[in-house]
């Protein structure tokens, strides 16, 4: 029989830990609301490829078309949207986490430590996509059309998304594994080269000697084909699979070195 004092004191009850989604979204949810703080680390990443995207059309379009290119501004979009959406993060906001603690305390909290990571990754594949939209209206503004149709344009930034998805690892593993906020900046910049590199001016076939060694090394090629390949032709399965390919390559590259990094953070907290 349960007495009167029994019933007034509260039992202890074990706190419910969310699911793994639960915790993914959490952080996920909390990541673009502090993207208007940040504009400075969005505002780059729409400026760049439109400004690349302009000064490309305007001062090479004849100098292209003399080369055998038929529609140069179709084959400038995807480079555009490369550069819209590489290196696309928010590991400067988890630096910012990590300075102020505010990480070590998450630390301290049932969530689980991938959701940390990838509920960052999810809000930079909506911000990703998001980004790729005002750069394929701008390519429609001047008569860029998507010879697959709607279906291509969805395509399209599935693949750029899962590109920018990809990237993202290596700014956060430099977040976690240094803690800088210049270095993570200045990520970008290593990037620019590795770009260059590629067939972002030229075909594949026009390219030679050392640059066309580079290019076929370069996964960036093998996006950039499959891209073109969507605006430019019928479905053809020959071009995607290896820009896919290179994705997959480039994330789990990027992917294993993120969560290293993050075990190593935690370790250290």
């Amino acid at each position: 029989m349960t007495t009167a004092t029994e019933r007034r004191v509260p039992r202890h009850v074990e706190p419910r830990r969310a699911g793994f989604f639960g915790d993914l979204a959490s952080v996920a949810v909390r990541a673009p609301r502090s993207i208007p703080r940040d504009l400075e680390t969005v505002v780059p990443a729409l400026i760049v490829p439109v400004f690349f995207f302009v000064v490309n059309v305007g001062a090479l379009e004849p100098v292209a078309e003399k080369s055998g290119i038929t529609d140069f501004r179709a084959f400038q979009l995807p480079v555009a949207i490369v550069f819209a959406v590489t290196g696309v993060s928010r590991a400067s906001g988890l630096v910012t986490d990590i300075s102020t603690g505010y990480f070590d305390r998450l630390l301290l909290t049932p969530l689980r430590r991938s959701a940390l990571l990838l509920g960052l990754m999810v809000a930079d594949l909506v911000l990703v996509v998001a980004l790729c939209l005002p750069v394929l209206l701008l390519g429609a503004a001047v008569g860029v059309h998507f010879a697959t149709g709607p279906l291509g344009v969805l395509v399209f930034l599935l693949i750029a998304g899962l590109w920018g998805l990809a990237f993202t690892g290596f700014p956060y593993a430099i977040a976690l594994r240094t803690g800088s906020p210049g270095a993570v900046n200045s990520f970008f910049l290593l990037f620019f080269p590795f770009a260059f590199l590629t067939t972002s001016i030229l075909p594949q076939q026009a390219l030679t000697g050392w640059l066309a060694t580079v290019a076929d090394y370069n996964p960036v090629t093998y996006l950039l084909a499959a891209l073109r390949s969507l605006l430019s032709s019928v479905w053809v399965w020959g071009d995607l699979w290896p820009g896919l390919l290179s994705i997959l390559g480039v994330g789990l590259l990027s992917f294993a070195l993120a969560f290293t990094a993050l075990r190593g953070r935690v370790s250290h907290g």
